[in-house]
């Protein structure tokens, strides 16, 4: 996989004319991405500045490297990878909500005040979700076997991806999130540690867990625990999925109930896709893997693609991605780069729907098909139509710890999707604007009352104090 390159180079100028111009050229030559360009100082004779470049992958930066320090009037005073800068010593940390100033105010949280509400919570455990930080917290757990595109990287490796998303908890909602990186590779481990640390937690967010283990270990901890448990690498991506087509269709004027829908990829994402688009009226979907369509007179080994076989592809269609594209309104790619051609895009239906979320290389590049596709989503933020699960997974944990949810249901998924689609109104909708922003500031309060109200209207809710000093008067 080809990853972008950020970086800091600092460098030290001749103060004359033309100098700064061959830095440019170079940059330029070696299909460098230029940014900022900063002054740090500058004297008769020299300046420092400071450059900041993307390259699109790291094979250029040994040539750019070598080529400015050929340069006479320049010298190079160091190089700095800006991702790895802004990750020394970790993204998160631990801060107290309370004073501790004196011996009064360590009486009062510590010991022996603390007794007291020990006391409470034993009576009635509900009352940890009002008394401890249980009630917005969650724990982000994974074993590092799926991190992002890259494969199983393990534990260790994937603690600074589970550090990003718990910024974008605290960022977009609110919600403390502690990442829990688990040295467990079985499946029944992974359970047993999860619900032994469940109780500090009003929710589980499972992410970068490999299939077909994923599936299980959902399954059996939302029955076993009683916190929502919420795969992201599934329903999250499902969620935005979902927005993203109820006004992508609206832009190219189908229906949901007629669409003929093809999917690349019968992982993690593409079966809950699968799973939450049937139930918001999707009825002719075709599911490829690597082998081709999946179907039902052709059943596979795997539990999760055998689901797919028996609810998907009626025809009973066969044949590699390619064969069974043509006539299709709604492509998703959640795979591999570069499977798909222009030629193939020209044998779907009159202005199709091209969802391409393969990361960070699409399964089909957008320059290749913008004037045939009547819209393109991918899952990077330098096109439009960013499908990003940062839409959706800060909102929803909103919305269930506001009502202190017992689970993450069907009805309050299906919510969320179409409260983040509704935040694009009509008059804004165009191809390239389906979604909105994850900066937009009502996304996630938008999503969280959907939610909060899928679950009460569901009965997945409960009903605690509210948290107003005078509804613990009880307590004294």
């Amino acid at each position: 996989m080809s990853m972008p390159l950020n970086l800091n180079i600092r460098l030290r100028l001749s103060n004359q004319p033309g100098t700064l111009a061959k830095v440019l050229t170079i940059v330029a030559k070696e299909k460098g991405s230029l940014g900022a360009i900063e002054l740090i100082s500058a004297s008769p004779s020299h300046i420092t500045r400071d450059l900041m470049i993307r390259l699109r992958d790291r094979s250029h930066l040994g040539e750019i490297i070598e080529a400015l320090d050929a340069i006479p009037e320049v010298e190079i005073i160091h190089v700095a990878d800006r991702v790895i800068m802004k990750h020394l010593g970790g993204k998160i940390e631990i801060s107290s909500t309370r004073p501790l100033q004196n011996w009064e105010d360590l009486a009062l949280v510590y010991t022996p005040g603390v007794a007291g509400v020990s006391e409470a919570i034993a009576q009635d455990p509900d009352m940890a979700y009002k008394l401890t930080m249980k009630g917005n917290s969650v724990a982000i757990v994974t074993d590092g076997s799926a991190v992002l595109g890259l494969g199983n990287l393990g534990p260790a490796a994937a603690l600074p991806v589970m550090e990003g998303k718990a910024v974008l908890f605290k960022r977009f909602a609110g919600i403390n999130a502690f990442p829990l990186c688990l040295d467990a590779h079985e499946t029944d481990q992974i359970i047993e540690a999860v619900a032994a640390i469940a109780p500090s937690f009003g929710g589980i967010n499972l992410e970068d867990i490999a299939a077909p283990k994923c599936f299980e270990i959902e399954e059996k901890l939302s029955k076993r625990l009683d916190i929502p448990v919420f795969h992201d690498d599934q329903h999250g991506t499902a969620i935005v999925t979902l927005a993203g087509l109820i006004n992508a269709l609206k832009v190219v004027k189908k229906n949901i109930g007629d669409i003929k829908m093809v999917i690349s990829g019968a992982g993690a994402a593409g079966v809950a896709i699968i799973k939450l688009l049937q139930k918001a009226g999707v009825r002719h979907i075709i599911a490829c893997d690597r082998k081709g369509a999946i179907a039902r007179d052709n059943i596979p080994a795997v539990s999760s693609k055998k689901w797919i076989a028996e609810h998907t592809n009626e025809e009973c269609l066969h044949g590699p991605l390619k064969e069974v594209l043509p006539g299709a309104d709604f492509f998703v790619g959640v795979s591999a780069p570069g499977l798909l051609s222009r030629a193939d895009i020209l044998q779907m239906a009159e202005r199709p729907v091209v969802f391409a979320l393969a990361n960070p290389d699409p399964e089909i590049e957008p320059e290749e098909i913008f004037d045939i596709a009547g819209v393109i989503a991918t899952g990077r933020s330098d096109y439009p139509n960013q499908i990003n699960n940062a839409l959706a997974f800060p909102g929803l944990f909103r919305g269930a710890l506001n009502c202190h949810a017992r689970t993450v249901n069907d009805e309050m998924c299906l919510a969320a999707a179409y409260a983040l689609a509704g935040i694009v109104k009509d008059d804004q909708l165009a191809a390239d604007n389906i979604i909105p922003s994850i900066f937009n500031d009502v996304v996630a309060s938008t999503v969280a009352k959907a939610v909060e109200k899928a679950a009460e209207r569901t009965g997945v809710h409960r009903s605690i104090l509210g948290g107003k000093e005078e509804e613990f008067d009880s307590l004294v």
